[in-house]
């Protein structure tokens, strides 16, 4: 394949095949495979879990939340999920007073993955531009919520002033408009298409990604546009699986892709190998929260009718829920139940009789004790 340096571009969207992307079939297939398989399961296994509300709550706030961490930007996590629960029509046992943004956040994400039979309009990505920045007055650049960006050129940039380094530069503001129109006009013609949906996901993050059309937000509105890529690709808008987490966990290796990718030809298999591999990544999680969620709800079953107090049940959901790995001692008992040093000894005596706990090997004030 020729590079993109031979028809003296420096960027993928100069290349003179922009947006008509290549990608290595053969090189992808095992990957798809190994996606459509671990989504199966999911699927599957979700209908062993009563009602898929609380997960698809979850699966949401975690898609927000971390899609703004990958841009260095907190959310109040309590707000977004009360205004999501409202929204979505699920209980919410603590609710709590909510802000303009949270409300904002929430209402993106919502219409991002519940409308995903409507084809997107020119506004859309401007609408979701004004609910990401919907109560931020005091801004430290100036941001124009629902608006392109201006006439400087939007450049990706790092190093000392004296000597910086150009990650990435996108279009110029003049073909802000023809290129949003292209690819709207692609998303829509190829929601029932050929393309494979796991595929045509990654081409849309990466599209619209390099087409950088705001000021700032561009990489939150980037993955709500995956997100209605992926709903669209399962057909429905029940979400079990957050990717922005996964996209979050390996941020580096995020950014030096598309880095890459911009800097090359329109073949982007690399791209594709990244972000289905992700993807994939994401999926495994979901997969074990709820085989944790499975397990819960037969362990509780099966010690129905032990006499347990309200510390020692409190201690069982955080070891159910994996957070001792290694297992919990007389100490971290006494911090999490918040009893004294000879109440959590004798709590952790108490669930061993009972059959509930097993004590490690060793000994001493170093006892560990985990689940049978």
């Amino acid at each position: 394949m020729t590079t993109s340096e031979n028809y003296g571009q420096k960027w993928l969207w100069q290349h003179p095949q922009w947006p008509d992307f290549q990608w290595q079939q053969d090189k992808l297939q095992p990957l798809l495979r190994r996606a459509y398989d671990l989504l199966g399961q999911l699927k599957g296994r979700m209908t062993l879990v009563d009602g898929h509300e609380e997960f698809t709550l979850d699966a949401l706030l975690a898609n927000i939340v971390a899609s703004s961490a990958i841009e260095s930007e907190k959310v109040d996590v309590y707000g977004v999920r009360s205004s999501l629960a409202r929204q979505l029509g699920v209980a919410d046992q603590h609710p709590v007073k909510v802000s303009e943004r949270s409300e904002g956040l929430a209402n993106l994400m919502r219409d991002a993955v519940t409308s995903w039979q409507q084809p997107l309009a020119t506004d859309t990505p401007l609408q979701w531009h004004r609910w990401l920045f919907q109560g931020q007055d005091s801004l430290l650049q100036k941001v124009l919520p629902g608006e392109l960006r201006g006439d400087a050129p939007m450049q990706i940039v790092s190093g000392p002033i004296s000597k910086p380094k150009v990650h990435f530069e996108a279009p110029p503001r003049a073909a802000i408009e023809r290129e949003l129109e292209r690819f709207l006009s692609w998303f829509n013609d190829t929601a029932n298409s050929g393309i494979d949906p796991l595929v045509r996901a990654g081409i849309t993050h990466l599209w619209f990604v390099t087409i950088h059309p705001f000021e700032d937000g561009n990489g939150r509105i980037t993955r709500a546009l995956t997100d209605r890529a992926l709903a669209q690709a399962d057909q429905n808008s029940i979400r079990l699986f957050a990717m922005s987490e996964a996209i979050l966990e390996h941020r580096n290796a995020y950014y030096d892709i598309l880095e890459h990718t911009q800097k090359h030809d329109t073949d982007i298999t690399a791209w594709l190998v990244w972000f289905i591999e992700t993807l994939t990544l994401s999926v495994d999680g979901a997969l074990a929260k709820i085989e944790r969620t499975i397990f819960k709800t037969k362990f509780w079953a099966q010690h129905a009718n032990k006499q347990l107090l309200e510390p020692q049940r409190k201690v069982l959901n955080r070891l159910l829920d994996g957070d001792f790995e290694n297992g919990i001692n007389a100490n971290r008992y006494q911090s999490v139940a918040k009893v004294s040093k000879a109440t959590a000894t004798r709590h952790l005596s108490d669930l061993v009789e009972q059959g509930i706990l097993e004590r490690l090997p060793g000994g001493g004030r170093s006892t560990r004790y985990q689940l049978i």
